[in-house]
């Protein structure tokens, strides 16, 4: 399997041709969020989506919890990952495998939440119907689960790793200056970053970018 680079939160399709040119391999769209507003309206992520390139994975983010509501929007939209950022329990993940069994589903275990055995077991007894992990930070302040643009510990990460059988996916404060060592350290089959790669206006910079894509490739490299 190809490394995985992922990319959240887009405000036009000129920042998603951006990502694409890039060598970004998914592009995350964050819709039905608890701590944040939306980047954008459904009608504009389903017409983004529609002219993305065949090979660039189109990934729907949210913290839905209803695997009807979930199926209907990811259709609507057009993508073909979604991204549980609630907690989800088996029967709604085994709904969802049920309903759409050619949508890729990711999991996501936010760190720092629970202790991390409790995060293995959690994992463990879902591990037949999620087709990857993604790990992400807790933030205690905000309650924020994930998207908190803070770095979480990585050993807890690399732990969870080495104990999946299914791929790991690193997020949590990743940019350009981090995202090689994290890579090393974490062992990850992917990484994700969304304000990492932004400028003070919150628009994608191609710079950041860019930079984080080959730092993101020379970690996976030198592993």
């Amino acid at each position: 399997m190809h490394p995985i680079i992922q990319i959240a939160g887009i405000l036009n399709q000129h920042e998603a041709f951006m990502l694409c040119n890039s060598g970004v391999t998914h592009i995350g769209f964050p819709l039905r969020l608890s701590h944040r507003r939306e980047d954008l309206p459904d009608r504009q992520v389903r017409e983004i989506v529609r002219n993305l390139p065949a090979d660039v994975s189109k990934v729907l983010i949210t913290y839905l919890t209803s695997a009807v509501e979930i199926v209907e929007l990811a259709r609507y939209l057009g993508v073909d990952t979604v991204q549980m950022h609630s907690p989800a329990s088996g029967e709604v993940l085994a709904e969802l495998r049920m309903m759409a069994p050619d949508l890729r589903i990711i999991r996501s275990l936010i760190v720092g939440e629970a202790d991390p055995m409790e995060l293995v077991a959690e994992a463990q007894a879902q591990i037949e119907l999620v087709d990857f992990f993604l790990t992400d930070t807790y933030d205690a302040v905000t309650g924020a689960r994930g998207a908190t643009g803070k770095t979480h510990d990585w050993k807890i990460s690399r732990f969870l790793a080495s104990r999946l059988s299914r791929p790991l996916i690193l997020a949590g404060g990743l940019n350009a200056s981090n995202v090689r060592q994290a890579i090393l350290e974490v062992e990850p089959a992917g990484v994700d970053a969304h304000t990492g790669v932004e400028s003070p206006d919150g628009r994608k910079d191609p710079q950041l970018v860019e930079a984080f894509v080959r730092e993101a490739q020379l970690g996976f490299l030198g592993r």
